[in-house]
C-alpha cells in the first residue's frame, strides 16, 4: 500500500488524508479488514500514534492523531467539548435548501438516544440526464456539512432523514441511486469527504487549520454531475 498522505505534523500531532475504505483501527464489525490507519501510520512514522477522533471506513479526509498521551487526552477533550470545527463535503440526491440545521436525535446500538445536530450549506446544484425513474433527469447537490456533535454515522443518517441521502451510502442511502452509480458510472465509493479540521493547538495555543485534497473519485463524480 502507498504511504499515507501526511497533511500536518508537529511534535505532538500528525494528520493524514485517510483514503476511502480504510478502517481507523481494528473493529469487530469489520472482521474482513486486516489493514488499519493506526497500524499503517505507526509503521510509517516508526512510533506509537493515538487516534483522537474517528472517521467511518467509507469516509475519506482529515484524520488526526496524537503522538503522546497528554496530547491525546487534551485533543479528545476538545472534540468532546465542541472545540474542534469539522467541515465535510458531500454529494447528495436532490436539491437541498440553501442552508439549514438538522436537529434530530440518533439512537446508539444499545438503544440510548443522543442529541445530534448538523449545520449544512448548499454549495452547488445540478440536473443531469440520468433517467432513474419516471423523470428523464436527476438532480444532485454538493453540500458543506458542519456537525456540531459527533455521533456514529451522524452525517449519513441526517442527510437520509431530510431525504437527501449521500450518494454511495449503504445502508442509509438510496439503493436505486447507488445501483445506478455503480453499474453505469463504475462508482464504488461513498461521496463524503472530511475537508477540514480547525482547532487551537493544545500546547502552542496557535490556531491550526488542516485541509485534505479531494480523492480522485470524488472529483470525477463532481465532473460527471456538473458540480465543479
Amino acid at each position: 500500500m502507498d504511504p499515507l498522505e501526511i497533511l500536518f505534523q508537529c511534535e505532538r500531532l500528525v494528520a493524514i488524508n485517510k483514503p476511502n475504505g480504510l478502517l481507523v483501527h481494528r473493529s469487530p464489525i469489520a472482521s474482513d479488514a486486516d489493514v488499519f490507519a493506526v497500524q499503517l501510520l505507526r509503521d510509517q512514522l516508526g512510533r506509537k500514534v493515538y487516534p483522537v477522533h474517528r472517521l467511518d471506513r467509507k469516509t475519506s479526509g482529515v484524520l488526526l492523531f496524537a503522538l503522546d498521551d497528554a496530547t491525546n487526552s487534551e485533543m479528545q477533550r476538545k472534540f468532546m467539548d465542541g472545540e474542534v470545527s469539522k467541515t465535510y463535503h458531500a454529494i447528495v440526491r436532490g436539491y437541498t435548501p440553501d442552508n439549514g440545521t438538522i436537529d434530530y436525535p440518533l439512537k446508539r446500538d444499545d438503544g440510548v438516544m443522543q442529541d445530534a445536530i448538523t449545520h449544512f450549506e448548499t454549495l452547488m446544484r445540478s440536473e443531469v440526464p440520468f433517467a432513474l425513474g419516471k423523470h428523464p433527469t436527476s438532480r444532485y447537490s454538493l453540500v458543506k456539512l458542519n456537525p456540531a456533535t459527533g455521533r456514529m454515522h451522524q452525517l449519513r443518517k441526517h442527510m437520509a432523514h431530510i431525504l437527501h441521502p449521500i450518494i454511495g451510502d449503504r445502508p442509509h442511502g438510496c439503493n436505486k441511486q447507488n445501483r445506478y452509480f455503480k453499474e453505469h458510472l463504475g462508482m464504488t465509493q461513498m461521496m463524503l469527504h472530511a475537508v477540514e479540521l480547525e482547532f487551537v493547538h493544545p500546547f502552542t495555543k496557535e490556531r491550526v487549520a488542516i485541509q485534505a485534497p479531494f480523492p480522485a473519485e470524488f472529483s470525477r463524480m463532481r465532473k460527471i454531475l456538473s458540480l465543479e
